[in-house]
C-alpha cells in the first residue's frame, strides 16, 4: 500500500508537469518490456518458495537462470528498440526502450537469496526492501519532471529504483550467489507452465494498451493507464498485496498438509469488507476525483474510471482464488484459464475499440475479467469442498450494505454526477459524499451484523484487528511516558 500511495502522489504530481502523450509513450514502453519479460520468465522465486527445503544448488541455479532471462531480454529490447519505435510511428519511443533495456538487465543481478523474506514470511524485510527503492524512484522523477518537463524523468525514475532495488537485496541478505546450472532440471518441470501461465496473462493484462496504441494513440494509452490506475486502486493497494502474503501462507500450509479452503472463505470475507465500498466509491466519485487530482485535460479518464470501478469488487475472489491455485501448483488449471481470458479479451478489443474508443476499451478488458473469476470460484470451491452458499454467507453483508450507499449517494446527487467549480469546491463535495457514504455503510454493516447475532466472521476479525493496534498503541504510548 505505501509504495502504491507513493506512486499515487507521483502521479498527481506529474499530471500536473507533464502531459498525456508522456505517459502513453512509457505506457508503451513498459508494455513491451512486460512483454518480453513476461515472455522470458521462469517463476524461479515462486519455484523456490514452493520448495520445502531448496538448498544452495537451486538458489544459485534460480540466479543464473535470472540472470541470462534478464540479459538476453534487455539485448532483445535493445535491438528491437528503433523497429518497434517505427511501428508504433513514435520516435521517441527507441530512446525509452533502450533505457529500459539497461534497466531490465541490471534487475538480473539482483540476490536470490531475499526469496527467504517471502519464505519466512518476513514481510517487514519485504517491505523496506520495496519501500525504499519506491520512494528514490518518485524523488528521482519529480525533480527530473522540474528540471526537464519531459517523459525522460519517467525513465530516470526507472532507472533509479531499479538498481538501488539490487544494491538493497545484497545489503539485506547476507546470501552471495554463485553461477550454476546444476539443478536446472529440477526448476524445469515447473518452470515450463509458469512461464506459459505468465505470457497468456502478459497478452491479456498488456494487450490492451498495445491495441490502443495501434488503433488510436499514445494519449490515449496515457488516458486509459492513468484512468484505470485510478479504478484499480483497491485492487492494487488491498488484493494484490493480501495475495503476495497468502501464497507464502497458502504454500506453508500446503506443506503441513492443511486445508486452506477456510482460510480462503475468511480471507475473502475481510477483503470485501474493504474493497466493496471503496470500489464503488471510487466510480461514484470518480467525476470530481479526475477533475480535482488530474485537471481538465484528463476529462476523458472519467467514463474509464465509473466504469472500470464497477468490476474491481470481483477482482477478490478471482485473484485470491488465484494464489491459492498457485500456491498448490495447479498451473496448468491457471494457464488454461488465462488463456481462454486472454482470447476473449483480445476478440472484444478488437471489435469494440474501433466502435466505441476507451469504453470498448474497459467493456472487452471487464468482461474476460469476470468469467475468469467465476471459473476460478466454481474450482475452488469444487476443489476444496465448499459451497457458494459458504461465501454468500460471509460476503452478503458487505455487498448489501454497499448496494445501500450507493443507491443513497446517487439519489442525494453525491455521486454518478457532474461536477464544476474550483479545487476547495471539488474536495469539500469529495469529502463530503466520502464521509457520508462511509457513515451509511457502516451503520448498514453494523445493523445487518447485529440484526443476525454477531456471528464470527469478517467484522469480527476487523474489530479484533482494531483492538490490537488500539493496545499496541497504548503500549508505545506508555513506553514513551516512561522514557
Amino acid at each position: 500500500m505505501a509504495t502504491r500511495l507513493l506512486g499515487l502522489l507521483s502521479t498527481l504530481i506529474l499530471t500536473r508537469l507533464l502531459v498525456p502523450s508522456d505517459f502513453g509513450l512509457i505506457a508503451l514502453g513498459s508494455s513491451f518490456v512486460v512483454a518480453l519479460d513476461a515472455v522470458s520468465a521462469l517463476g524461479v522465486e515462486d519455484a523456490l518458495v514452493r520448495e520445502k527445503t531448496p538448498d544452495r544448488e537451486l538458489y544459485d541455479t534460480g540466479f543464473t537462470l535470472n540472470l541470462i532471462r534478464s540479459v538476453l531480454t534487455g539485448t532483445i529490447l535493445a535491438v528491437s528498440a528503433l523497429p518497434v519505435a517505427n511501428f508504433f510511428r513514435e520516435p521517441r519511443l527507441a530512446s525509452v526502450l533502450l533505457a529500459l533495456a539497461l534497466g531490465t538487465i541490471a534487475g538480473g543481478l539482483t540476490n536470490i537469496g531475499i526469496v527467504d523474506f517471502r519464505r519466512n514470511l518476513s514481510f517487514n524485510r519485504e517491505f523496506r526492501l520495496l519501500i525504499v527503492p519506491r520512494l528514490a524512484g518518485v524523488l528521482t522523477t519529480i525533480i527530473s519532471a522540474l528540471l526537464m518537463r519531459s517523459y525522460l524523468a519517467l525513465i530516470a525514475g526507472i532507472l533509479a529504483s531499479r538498481s538501488l532495488a539490487v544494491v538493497l537485496s545484497y545489503v539485506m541478505h547476507p546470501y552471495r550467489p554463485r553461477l550454476s546450472l546444476r539443478a536446472w532440471r529440477h526448476l524445469a518441470g515447473f518452470s515450463v507452465w509458469s512461464w506459459a501461465w505468465g505470457v497468456a496473462a502478459l497478452v491479456r493484462d498488456r494487450g490492451d494498451g498495445f491495441l490502443i496504441g495501434w488503433a488510436l494513440d499514445a494519449t490515449q494509452v496515457g488516458v486509459f493507464n492513468i484512468a484505470t490506475e485510478i479504478a484499480d486502486l483497491p485492487t492494487t493497494e488491498l488484493v494484490a498485496p493480501l495475495g503476495r502474503a497468502c501464497f507464502s501462507g497458502f504454500a506453508a500450509a500446503r506443506h503441513a498438509g492443511e486445508d486452506s479452503g477456510q482460510t480462503y472463505l475468511r480471507v475473502v470475507a475481510v477483503v470485501t469488507l474493504l474493497t466493496f465500498p471503496i470500489a464503488v466509491g471510487i466510480s461514484l466519485l470518480a467525476d470530481p476525483i479526475v477533475r480535482l487530482a488530474f485537471g481538465s485535460k484528463w476529462l476523458e479518464a472519467i467514463l474509464v474510471v465509473q466504469v472500470t470501478a464497477l468490476f474491481c469488487p470481483t477482482a477478490v475472489f478471482g485473484q485470491i482464488s488465484n494464489v491459492l491455485f498457485a500456491a498448490h501448483a495447479m498451473l496448468r488449471s491457471l494457464f488454461a484459464i488465462t488463456l481462454a481470458g486472454m482470447m476473449l479479451r483480445v476478440v472484444l478489443l478488437v471489435v469494440l475499440l474501433p466502435r466505441y474508443g476507451l469504453l470498448g476499451a474497459v467493456v472487452a478488458a471487464g468482461i474476460p475479467m469476470l468469467c475468469e473469476y467465476a471459473i476460478y470460484v466454481e474450482l475452488t470451491l469444487r476443489r476444496f469442498k465448499l459451497r457458494l452458499s459458504d461465501l454468500w454467507i460471509r460476503i452478503w453483508r458487505p455487498f448489501t450494505a454497499t448496494m445501500v450507499m450507493a443507491a443513497s449517494l446517487y439519489t442525494l446527487g453525491l455521486g454518478w454526477a457532474a461536477t464544476s467549480g474550483d479545487a476547495v469546491s471539488l474536495a469539500s463535495e469529495i469529502v463530503i459524499a466520502a464521509g457520508l457514504g462511509a457513515g451509511i455503510y457502516l451503520s448498514i454493516i453494523g445493523i445487518l451484523w447485529f440484526a443476525v447475532a454477531c456471528p464470527a466472521g469478517a467484522e469480527t476479525d476487523a474489530l479484533l484487528f482494531a483492538a490490537r493496534l488500539f493496545r499496541r498503541n497504548q503500549k508505545l504510548e506508555k513506553q514513551t511516558n516512561s522514557g
